[in-house]
């Protein structure tokens, strides 16, 4: 069994510095891995970068981590990942890491993702100049992460880890009308066909954290302010179908550690 803790949107900015750190140290006690599921910084500036780091760093399991859009909002989206890979933490961004763990080997693919909306209400790549980049940008996003899960698929586990909404169903709960710059129906057709076990995704704030995609991949929006823990804990069996209480193929741990609140 592999115990996957995921947690999103910590936004961490000088005034939370070593608030995350101190419920870190016995992760080990409770997962196997942690994935960090993007806006890792407040305003995306290298310092911000290096707060993270320091948080995050040299924990006793291994961190893969992709973007978000906020770690995006001063074009120094390069040097933050340089930060966190100096730091042991893995970033992601249409690549796979594949860690060979004692309880067995897990394919991670990432990918930040990008906005697009869902099927029947979603943007097309028709009219202006930058209706047509915006949706040729989501499309390539979902491409990216296509590409990231072939290398996955080696491993016995294979997760998902993206920025952006793979599914509506985790939307729930935020205004409607921004669904199409939280989420890409894209990037749920490309994990139905990559045979993933579980997808993680936050920055829907005020989003729902349970739902799946259509052919039944458990989709898990790990977003701070939506799952209230210093992360959330997600355990998967040794067989892809082995079913938890709420028909999803990964069972909920109980024990979620805790983190003090500035």
């Amino acid at each position: 069994m592999i115990r996957v803790a995921a947690v999103g949107d910590i936004h961490l900015g000088p005034d939370l510095a070593g608030q995350h750190r101190a419920g870190l140290m016995d992760l080990d006690q409770h997962a196997d891995l942690l994935l960090l599921a993007g806006d890792l910084t407040r305003h995306g500036t290298v310092e911000e970068g290096f707060i993270v780091a320091q948080e995050y760093r040299d924990l006793p399991v291994p961190v893969v981590a992709v973007l978000g859009n906020h770690d995006y909002q001063n074009d120094r989206q390069c040097e933050i990942t340089q930060v966190l890979e100096d730091a042991g933490i893995r970033v992601l961004e249409g690549e796979a890491e594949v860690l060979h763990l004692p309880q067995g080997c897990v394919g991670v693919a990432g990918a930040k993702g990008f906005g697009l909306g869902f099927a029947g209400r979603c943007a097309s790549e028709f009219g202006e100049p930058e209706m047509k980049a915006f949706t040729r940008h989501g499309r390539q996003s979902s491409e990216q992460l296509a590409g990231a899960l072939q290398v996955a698929a080696e491993a016995e586990v294979v997760l998902a880890l993206t920025h952006y909404a793979p599914v509506d169903q985790t939307l729930v709960g935020e205004p409607p009308e921004i669904w199409p710059f939280l989420g890409n129906y894209l990037l749920g057709q490309v994990i139905d066909e990559a045979g993933v076990h579980l997808a993680l995704h936050g920055h829907a704030h005020a989003g729902t954290e349970k739902g799946a995609t259509e052919a039944g991949v458990p989709v898990r929006n790990v977003a701070q302010p939506v799952i209230h823990t210093a992360y959330a804990v997600y355990e998967i069996g040794d067989s892809p179908h082995g079913e938890s209480a709420d028909g999803a193929r990964i069972r909920q741990s109980p024990t979620l550690a805790r983190t003090a609140r500035p």
